[in-house]
């Protein structure tokens, strides 16, 4: 009896094993699909059939292919009607910036398509025309990106867009005016131009400092990551490779920086903007970007965003400015930033003047920063005078403004242990279109012209080894000993800021030194390189002129940007030489007018 039992309970668990296996191999082969994939496919056909309307209903008429083959020969031989694909149906031109597409899609294949929806139709619209539009579609939860051309009627939005139909009698007159419009719309677009200046402000790579502007697609998007080719290169362990970007929309006309998926998250003003499925590695969803936001890439590495407006009819020349902390130059050493570089044009309420300085301190970068705030307010409130503005423009001179609010600046200081070199150059045109430039500086950061190939020194060297800044310490009845350089520490004997000493010496001063006015023609090609010393300690005042004049030929039949990319050459030389202390350029190119930039406060 109890060997019957053990038969009994053998085969059932038998039983169960075999219907386990059973059931196992039911759901992996599942047979289920054969009978229901015929049936699916007939209801999308049907489902297809039933969503393609007319065009006077509203729908699109034959998504994804054109399969009317008398079109397709139409449209063959008539390509010149038909808009191009990357033509902008909102801004009425082409647009100003690369589309934006993830890198990791480029070369996969369709994955997804997305039906359009229903657009509705002018009935005034001419039925022969058509438009090929591309539609992106960016999934949050897949890397993959479909791109999807459809073919739908389209009226032309009034005053907006100019849409190409075939030549007749009755269009003629039409096109013409439809050109005029399109060049003011063009030109009204072309104006709202932005400049974006990113400054890495804590970090390995504190005082990294990168500019671009809206209407430069070649630089567009922006990325920022640890590895070469980013535009904005963060040597930081934190930072992924390839950790962010930032584009321009053109619809919105804003910036918008996204999360590519980085490893230690991306924060904007301390809020994530990761995707929602960490560790995914996906894409964020782009996030504006306004004046004074902060960006965190992961925990140390923080950036903040200045945003400009310029309209280009205000800067009449070429403006470019470039700096570099250089903090990997002292074996390893990080060196903190303590430049400052800035400019203005114009100044407020005086179309007329505009100003740009250097600031390098030490210490710290609290007078330095103090310093540049305080000229642009200073110098405005002292022209905004009219009888001091006409005796400017009449004597052309300002040697008296500039002295004046060099005075009034080291005042208004508050930097008792901070001290810093001030560089400023005050710029100012006539009725004529003539430009004149005066220069005003304390300390070692030096700036030079060329003017008609004459090289044209603006400032004087306040090292304490200089001969001339020897004579001055002299005059004052406490001549330096035989071989002194220093005084307290410092190679210099003039600075704005440093309270203290200049309480416990005399011999510090703040008196600037001024240089005579310059009188640019527009035919004169002259360009001004304003700089801090660590671009001086390693190359020479003939080296840099030669340096912009080879340049400038390089870039002869392409002047776009010509200032930025000449002092951006000046920093890659400082760079190479090993220059050991922060630099700064600003390089000012009169030999192009009407140029757009932007100014960082």
């Amino acid at each position: 009896m109890e060997h019957t039992m053990l038969q009994t309970i053998v085969t059932v668990l038998l039983l169960l094993m075999l219907l386990l296996i059973f059931v196992f191999l039911f759901f992996l082969f599942k047979p289920w699909r054969f009978f229901f994939s015929s049936r699916f496919r007939s209801s999308s056909i049907n489902n297809n059939n039933i969503n393609k309307g007319s065009i006077g209903g509203g729908e699109l008429e034959r998504p994804l292919v054109e399969d009317d083959v008398n079109a397709s020969s139409y449209n063959n031989q008539h390509n010149h009607n038909e808009l191009p694909r990357d033509y902008d149906l909102e801004g009425a031109c082409y647009p100003n910036e690369v589309n934006f597409r993830s890198p990791r899609t480029h070369g996969q294949g369709l994955v997804h398509k997305q039906r359009l929806h229903n657009h509705s139709v002018s009935p005034n619209f001419p039925q022969g025309d058509t438009l090929i539009v591309d539609v992106i579609s960016d999934h949050h939860h897949s890397e993959d990106v479909a791109d999807v051309t459809q073919v739908f009627k389209l009226p032309p939005p009034p005053l907006l867009a100019q849409i190409h139909q075939k030549p007749n009698s009755t269009t003629t007159n039409n096109n013409n005016q439809n050109d005029r419009v399109q060049d003011f719309v063009q030109r009204d677009i072309t104006d709202q131009r932005s400049c974006l200046t990113l400054e890495v402000i804590t970090g390995p790579s504190c005082g990294l400092r990168c500019s671009v502007q809206s209407t430069n697609p070649s630089r567009l998007p922006l990325t920022l990551g640890r590895v070469s080719p980013s535009d904005l290169l963060i040597k930081d362990s934190e930072v992924s490779g390839k950790h962010a970007l930032i584009k321009w929309n053109l619809d919105n006309m804003k910036w918008e920086l996204v999360d590519m998926g980085s490893l230690n998250g991306t924060l904007l003003n301390s809020k994530s903007i990761n995707h929602p499925d960490t560790g995914s590695r996906h894409w964020g969803d782009p996030m504006n970007l306004a004046n004074g936001d902060v960006i965190t890439l992961g925990t140390t590495s923080k950036i903040i965003v200045h945003i400009t407006s310029q309209n280009p009819r205000h800067i009449p020349f070429g403006v470019g400015m470039a700096s570099d902390p250089m903090a990997l130059r002292r074996g390893g050493k990080k060196l903190p930033m303590e430049d400052v570089c800035y400019y203005q044009w114009p100044l407020p309420g005086l179309d007329q003047f505009g100003l740009f300085g250097i600031c390098d301190g030490h210490g710290g970068d609290g007078a330095a920063k103090s310093a540049s705030k305080l000229f642009p307010e200073i110098i405005a409130s002292i022209l905004s005078d009219s009888s001091k503005r006409e005796r400017v423009l009449s004597l052309r001179d300002a040697s008296g403004i500039l002295r004046d609010a060099f005075s009034q600046t080291e005042a208004r200081m508050n930097n008792y242990y901070e001290g810093c070199t001030a560089t400023v150059l005050l710029v100012w045109a006539d009725c004529n279109d003539n430009f004149y430039a005066q220069c005003a500086n304390v300390g070692d950061s030096a700036c030079i012209m060329s003017v008609n190939g004459q090289q044209v020194k603006m400032t004087e060297d306040h090292k304490i080894a200089n001969y001339s800044e020897r004579l001055r310490i002299e005059g004052t009845g406490e001549p330096l000993k035989e071989g002194e350089t220093r005084l307290y520490g410092i190679n210099l004997a003039r600075m704005l800021g440093d309270k203290f000493l200049k309480q416990q010496d005399s011999r510090f001063s703040s008196e600037p030194y001024i240089s005579e006015p310059v009188h640019i023609h527009q035919a004169s090609k002259a360009f001004v390189v304003l700089a801090s010393d660590g671009l001086w300690d390693v190359v020479s005042v003939k080296k840099a002129i030669q340096l912009v004049l080879q340049t400038r030929e390089r870039y002869n039949t392409d002047r776009e940007n010509t200032a930025e990319k000449i002092a951006s050459m000046l920093l890659s030389e400082a760079r190479t030489l090993k220059t050991k202390d922060n630099t700064s350029i600003i390089f000012l190119d009169f030999d192009t007018f009407n140029s757009f930039s932007c100014k960082v406060e």
